[in-house]
């Protein structure tokens, strides 16, 4: 069976470590601010708002959360990111995805201040990224690099698989394992012998959104896998691999739920607390 890799216990001592430097940082007179934009009335973004508030709140940070109407114009969203980017008290800034339909993301996403985009999607941090700079690095990848940088592996060399080129999770993600050293593929809905490019994977990392899309006939043995799924099937939360054939036949695995995505909402708080440091100069 599969060792798992507990985002819960992982997270925990990861904020036990912000809370730490907040602290410290409050000494010289900086309190870390994180601020969250939500327009609408969405019942998942409410609820990954609220988990954000109360994670800024267990680490000490200060916490705002913009509420718009569903039906706010472009440049209403706009003013309240320019005014955001102007306060000296809030270092993060997160537009909460998805917007209304009638709004333009990727126009509200390049508002953000590069140095206050603690989600990592700006262009100028997603290209940072992408040639090896530093920038901020999205949330949800750099939760899946830590968790599997805890397996202790030397992952130089390693065959790598990522299935998903989203740009905020397969792309990043690709470029963080690259950064490791890995050979990395990236697959997608388009490419053909999927369970042969996934069988060859020290490191399989499944972003599709589609639940118990792998499952244990897909997976090298003793292989790391992580599964960044939240699919809710049934009132209940499943990820994209089947957990139960996965984990006879892997390393390493995480949980859904208690896995990335406890990582997702830590890094989040550790992006906030690296701008909030970034300020000091």
């Amino acid at each position: 069976m599969a060792e798992i890799l507990d985002g819960k216990v992982m997270s925990e001592t990861l904020r036990a470590e912000i809370a730490e430097k907040v602290a410290g940082l409050k000494k010289k007179g900086v309190t870390p601010g994180l601020a969250v934009i939500l327009a609408g009335d969405d019942p998942a973004s409410e609820i990954y708002v609220r988990n954000k508030g109360k994670g800024c709140q267990e680490v000490g940070m200060h916490s705002e959360t913009v509420r718009l109407p569903g039906n706010v114009s472009q440049a209403e969203l706009e003013a309240e990111i320019d005014r955001l980017n102007a306060d000296p008290g809030i270092h993060g800034i997160l537009v909460q995805l998805p917007l209304p339909a009638h709004l333009d993301e990727e126009s509200a996403l390049a508002r953000i201040l590069p140095e206050k985009d603690v989600d990592g999607f700006h262009l100028l941090n997603a290209g940072r990224l992408m040639t090896g700079g530093a920038g901020v690095i999205p949330c949800t990848p750099r939760g899946a690099m830590y968790m599997i940088q805890q397996t202790g592996l030397d992952l130089s060399g390693l065959e790598a698989v990522v299935i998903g080129r989203s740009n905020i999770v397969g792309k990043p993600m690709a470029a963080l394992l690259m950064r490791a050293n890995c050979t990395v593929t990236v697959c997608h809905s388009r490419t053909r012998n999927l369970k042969d490019h996934c069988r060859r994977a020290d490191i399989l990392v499944a972003a599709v959104g589609k639940a118990g899309f792998v499952t244990g006939d897909m997976i090298k043995p003793g292989a790391v896998v992580i599964d960044v799924g939240i699919n809710r099937v049934d009132g209940k939360v499943r990820g994209d691999v089947d957990f139960e054939s996965a984990s006879r036949v892997a390393g390493w695995i995480t949980p859904v739920p208690g896995g990335v995505g406890k990582m997702t909402i830590t890094m989040l708080l550790q992006n906030t607390l690296e701008a909030a440091e970034r300020s000091l100069g």
